[in-house]
């Protein structure tokens, strides 16, 4: 009885023994995964969010800046101007 038992502890000694190796393999190959598809990402020169963020805001304050001066030049283009001779028409 007591051969069996050590039977089983030993098989169940091997099994957490696997298990802890798969364990370590399958972390390995999901950091070997993570850096191959950043490595490809750069290769085909993707940008990472943080970077577009801050290019979507620029553009975003540049539109609303471009608007603003549209309607200056409008309002100025519209104003009565005040005309005045030129001293070469006299």
């Amino acid at each position: 009885m007591q051969t069996q038992n050590r039977i089983f502890d030993d098989l169940a000694k091997m099994a957490g023994g696997a298990l802890s190796a798969l364990s370590s393999l399958k972390e390995e190959i999901e950091a070997m995964i993570r850096d191959r598809l950043e490595r490809t990402m750069t290769d085909a020169n993707f940008v990472r969010r943080d970077e577009f963020e801050v290019v979507k805001a620029m553009a975003a304050l540049a539109r609303s800046e471009q608007e603003k001066l549209d309607a200056r030049l409008a309002a100025l283009e519209n104003a009565p101007a005040l005309k005045k001779k030129r001293p070469s028409e006299s």
